[in-house]
């Protein structure tokens, strides 16, 4: 693998219409090269589209973009040094997985001692002369990991990797994903599993409708949230005076789950307590609450799941 870029991904107003349907517009994009990137975005927001230009599988309708240096319109010029795992990998079921490797590495002019190689990274050397059939899906996607990884890329991208895992199945892939990372490339995840990417993004992307919201460093967004506390009075009867207790001193409040959301530092608890129980009033529940990736996201978004129009036509 050789490292040649400091940015791995470059795009600029890059657009692209199907008819009357805008899947990606306007994108302005500049990806660090090493780490792991999330790629999120509500269903049909055009991640899927937007790596297909990447790739140089579908071209833009307007704008440009740049892979590890070179123009999107030139894949060829980029091709051995990013390897891609899109939707569902196909496989030949009735043959091992090590025979399923080789002929991709025969396919793409690779050198066969990456087979190996390969298979010893995603941990399936103890396997690889087993019939594909009786692999587990979360073997097979490692598997298709292990082909994209032939070429010793140095950008890997994956889409939707954990889609239809269990959860023994996740935790593996995200493993070897932020392995692949500290090892030197770049990998950039698409995945509407925010749970996954929180645990091992260092550079996050957000878009909805194929327009950007968020590009920057995970951090830089989790430092975004918004904390407060939830409470619940023992007697559901107590709600209104509780409400006119929180302000009556200066707190917002949203009513939440039998009880209220206080806008309030989770440090705040003990106060909220206080205040209760001095206007004679018992509390059930204070739960003090950070939101999460997944909790951001969704502001962010407007809680929307994204527009299926739109995924179909792209």
């Amino acid at each position: 693998m050789t490292e040649t870029t400091t940015t791995s991904i470059r795009t600029h107003g890059l657009t692209r219409t199907f008819g009357d349907i805008t899947a990606v517009s306007g994108l302005d994009l500049e990806l660090p090269a090493h780490g792991v990137i999330g790629f999120v975005g509500p269903n049909g927001s055009g991640k899927s589209t937007t790596i297909r230009m990447l790739l140089g599988l579908i071209r833009p309708t307007e704008g440009h973009a740049e892979v590890l240096g070179e123009p999107v319109s030139q894949p060829e010029r980029y091709a051995d040094r990013v390897g891609a795992l899109i939707e569902n990998p196909a496989f030949i079921a009735n043959i091992s997985g090590r025979a399923n490797v080789q002929s991709m590495a025969l396919l793409r002019g690779v050198l066969s001692d990456r087979v190996d190689a390969v298979l010893e990274i995603v941990g399936l050397t103890d396997r690889a002369d087993s019939k594909v059939s009786e692999y587990s899906l979360g073997m097979k996607q490692r598997l298709a990991i292990a082909i994209a990884l032939l070429p010793d890329p140095e950008l890997l991208i994956l889409d939707e990797p954990t889609n239809g895992l269990d959860p023994a199945g996740i935790v593996e892939v995200r493993a070897l994903v932020r392995q692949l990372a500290d090892e030197g490339r770049t990998v950039v995840v698409s995945s509407h599993l925010l749970s996954e990417i929180e645990a091992a993004a260092d550079h996050l992307v957000v878009i909805r409708f194929g327009e950007l919201l968020f590009a920057g460093p995970l951090a830089e967004l989790l430092a975004q949230e918004q904390r407060f506390v939830d409470v619940e009075p023992e007697d559901p009867t107590e709600l209104d005076r509780l409400a006119q207790t929180y302000q009556g001193a200066g707190l917002r409040i949203e009513r939440e789950n039998g009880g209220y959301r206080v806008d309030a530092d989770p440090a705040a608890s003990g106060q909220l307590n206080r205040l209760a129980s001095d206007a004679g009033i018992l509390l059930r529940r204070v739960e003090p609450r950070s939101e999460t990736l997944e909790d951001i996201f969704l502001r962010m978004t407007d809680g929307q799941v994204g527009n299926d129009d739109l995924a179909d036509a792209a």
